[in-house]
């Protein structure tokens, strides 16, 4: 059995401060608390059938058809939908990335092939993207802003990719389930353009903005109707709770909450980076409400900084699993000024101070890949993480 490896796991750890799960620091908006508590009353009844009262609010929200939105239980569940529904041959994505695109691409016995995001190029997609997106790919994934590297693709890029995706006609998914937390989100979503996209899968989730990750809600936006016509031919009719469609539906009108949040993030990751820094980690500048930093050694030290941070009762996302990554490198959420300061307090207790440089290298994955400096075609298979 395949072990899923990912933040957030409290159920192990008990009673620790989780800096593992890239969720709201602000918590669950008390609106979306009191319509689950209403929802109470109606949990003897099925759950609506396409969650039509939620999709229009959605379309609202996101300005556009509620025809285009396809609602499932969490962003993952529509990405298996969408692998199942499309049924691709042979798929791209990028390295380190979030594991569910690579997971539901084989299971259905798709063949994957990797672009690695490399620590030269500061794990920013590179225009050599560009040169390794072929005829024979009827799918690829890109996260924007990264997971777990929280890295933003350049627009010029984006653009690039768009187009280029548009000619080789290849449907091209786009996670932007994390934009909700970037200063502008709207210089770098593409779902105003989406009517003219017909070749884009756009992803979002409540989850991660809402802190609803226990309730599981996620969505796409997706103006081709040959795409929408098979997910609804494969998708489950009652896989979003009647719980979480009301939740859904409250959370929308959370504006100032969205608003706080991002000031609140924008801050605390300066304050946060800072620190990192003058602690002696290496710090990646992401954009996202999480940091993604590297301990320059191990040397001294008898266990990882992951465990030896368990031991203070922190629990911290290892990023030793992801292809291209090893256990130097570690990821943390964002939260409050409070916890924040309780966090680096016990990390400065953890830090071993006597330090050489290494690099990010992944021994355990030795195939040909993509990368800026070498776009050669070769499919690598990495492990599967979250």
């Amino acid at each position: 059995m395949t072990k899923h490896i990912h933040g957030g796991d409290v159920y192990k750890h008990k009673d620790c401060l989780d800096f593992s799960a890239n969720l709201n620091p602000l918590g669950t908006p008390e609106r979306v608390k009191q319509a689950i508590i209403r929802s109470l009353d109606h949990i003897a009844q099925y759950p609506q059938v396409g969650c039509s009262l939620l999709r229009e609010k959605i379309a609202e929200y996101e300005g556009v058809k509620e025809e285009e939105i396809v609602c499932g239980n969490g962003a993952a569940e529509v990405i298996f939908t969408l692998c199942r529904a499309v049924n691709p041959k042979r798929a791209l994505i990028p390295a380190p990335t979030f594991a569910e695109y690579g997971q539901a691409l084989a299971s259905m016995g798709c063949e994957l092939e990797y672009y690695m995001l490399t620590e030269n190029d500061g794990f920013v997609l590179g225009d050599s993207y560009l040169d390794i997106l072929h005829k024979g790919l009827d799918i690829a994934f890109l996260c924007n802003p990264n997971n777990p590297t929280g890295m933003l693709i350049p627009h010029r890029l984006l653009k690039k990719i768009l187009e280029k995706c548009r000619k080789l006609e290849i449907l091209l998914v786009v996670d932007e389930c994390f934009e909700e937390f970037l200063d502008e989100p709207e210089a770098y979503s593409i779902i105003p353009f989406l009517e003219k996209l017909s070749h884009v899968f756009v992803l979002k989730a409540f989850t991660k903005i809402y802190a609803m990750a226990g309730l599981r809600l996620g969505y796409a936006l997706c103006s081709n109707e040959d795409v929408l016509t098979k997910i609804c031919q494969v998708r489950q009719p009652w896989s979003v709770s009647g719980l979480a469609q009301r939740a859904g539906i409250a959370a929308l009108k959370e504006t100032e909450y969205v608003l706080k949040t991002r000031k609140l993030v924008h801050e605390q990751r300066k304050k946060m980076e800072a620190a990192l820094t003058e602690l002696g980690y290496i710090v990646y500048p992401s954009q996202a409400n999480y940091i993604f930093f590297k301990e320059k050694t191990l040397e001294g030290a008898t266990d990882s900084l992951y465990d030896r941070m368990l031991k203070q009762g922190v629990l911290i996302r290892s990023c030793s699993n992801y292809p291209g990554l090893d256990a130097s490198c570690y990821r943390i959420c964002v939260k409050t000024e409070e916890e924040n300061r309780e966090f680096l307090h016990k990390l400065s207790q953890c830090t071993v101070t006597k330090r050489t440089d290494i690099k990010c290298t992944d021994t355990k994955h030795t195939d040909t890949v993509y990368t800026d400096a070498n776009p050669t075609q070769a499919p690598h298979r990495p492990e599967k993480e979250e």
